[in-house]
């Protein structure tokens, strides 16, 4: 039996030991690659020395060009019966190339997050202003959305946003977390204990605005209110790509270290006692909690930090909007072990029941092969997904071809 083929198109080169965005598109590729798809993984981005090594696997790997014909021969060639596109950029980019050559294709988006949300939090945090949703980047990531068959929800509040703020359609979205193995008793017991760990930790991709809004916030309101208490402590600020005015928040005579980029994420993270992040804004759902909690690391957070990541378990620490507040408990947590060891095991039962790869894997793979099996009928109603897929691939479309003939 042939395999069947999943195209998918990056904004990037995944580097999970970079983002968490790099660990969800890994995760996505080893889905499909277990299931006994043959995956191509194409981008028209530059590799890094980050970038994952698909060398290990039979993924191939394809360099494409923007706003060129040539994607269009590449595509036709390959004639993929699944495209994933990752982020709406791309599809913006490339849905209507997919479209014209491959119409019998599916079409999966991968949102990753909500970038419009994020963004209109952002703003509403930085000019202390009401939240403002109806942006243009919602328009066209909906827009997105309603032109592929499937978009992947990484939060299950960014799921009931689409669906009762947006009013889309429940058969186009679905909801996919990070896909993690389950927590067993051999790996805790290799954790490391809580007398045996020390100081604090934040991690974080720092072109991430959200991030690096997190460790102002730390460094200003959070950390001269925490070495008072514990003055014997430290902040070890870790993550990928940081900017010179990153660099220089660090203190030494104050114990607050900038140490730049982990080697590996889950290692860093285990040596410590409590990851802080007191995020003000965001979306989507936080990789570094992930990996707090299956190193056995409790957290410190903010609303919008924890946001859909527990539904209605107990969180693997605290859950804290006031900053005063936020440093009095993270101290409690920091110095009581059986608070602490309370708070590890939340985080168990959060990975186990509502991230383990066991849970989500097959249901999706099922879904998938449903959408290919009846793609007329699910598309016949979607009539707004045709009606943007008729009108706005054309702008993009003649857009995308005026580029293209300047650049000849």
């Amino acid at each position: 039996m042939i395999p069947k083929q999943l195209l998918i198109i990056g904004l990037v080169w995944p580097e999970p030991a970079s983002s968490a965005a790099g660990t969800r598109m890994v995760q996505l590729v080893d889905l499909f690659l277990a299931s006994g798809y043959q995956v191509t993984f194409a981008s028209a981005a530059s590799k890094s020395e980050f970038s994952y090594d698909f060398s290990h696997t039979t993924v191939v790997e394809q360099e494409i060009k923007l706003n060129d014909e040539s994607f269009n021969t590449f595509l036709k060639a390959l004639n993929p019966d699944i495209v994933l596109f990752d982020r709406f950029m791309i599809e913006e980019q490339y849905g209507w190339r997919v479209q014209q050559e491959c119409p019998g294709t599916l079409r999966i988006l991968d949102t990753e997050d909500l970038h419009f949300l994020r963004q209109a939090r952002q703003q509403s945090t930085k000019k202390q202003e009401a939240l403002n949703l109806f942006s243009d980047t919602a328009k066209r990531e909906i827009a997105a959305i309603l032109r592929c068959d499937l978009s992947l929800i990484i939060s299950e509040a960014e799921v009931k946003l689409l669906k009762e703020q947006f009013k889309i359609d429940d058969s186009l979205l679905y909801y996919l977390p990070f896909l993690e193995q389950e927590i067993k008793t051999d790996t805790i017991q290799k954790w490391i204990p809580f007398a045996d760990r020390a100081d604090f930790v934040f991690i974080g991709n720092f072109l991430h605005e959200p991030n690096w809004h997190t460790v102002q916030t730390l460094k200003t309101k959070i950390w001269p209110l925490l070495r008072k208490k514990l003055p014997g402590a430290s902040l070890n600020i870790y993550g990928a790509y940081p900017s010179q005015k990153v660099l220089q928040l660090e203190n030494k005579a104050e114990r607050f270290f900038i140490k730049g980029r982990a080697a590996n994420a889950q290692d860093t993270i285990a040596k410590h006692k409590i990851l802080l992040a007191p995020i003000q804004f965001g979306a989507g759902v936080k990789g570094k909690f992930i990996d707090a909690m299956l190193t056995g690391t409790p957290s410190v957070t903010t609303t919008i930090g924890a946001e859909a990541m527990k539904g209605d378990l107990p969180w693997n620490g605290i859950i804290e909007d006031d900053l005063t507040a936020f440093a009095e408990q993270a101290v409690q947590l920091y110095q009581h072990e059986a608070g602490w060891w309370a708070a590890q095991q939340h985080g168990i039962k959060i990975i186990n029941e509502r991230y383990a790869i066991t849970v989500f894997a097959e249901p999706f793979i099922l879904k998938v092969k449903e959408l290919l099996s009846a793609l007329v009928k699910h598309r016949q109603n979607n009539f707004f997904g045709q009606i943007l897929n008729h009108h706005t691939a054309q702008s993009t479309k003649y857009m995308s071809l005026w580029i293209e003939e300047k650049n000849k």
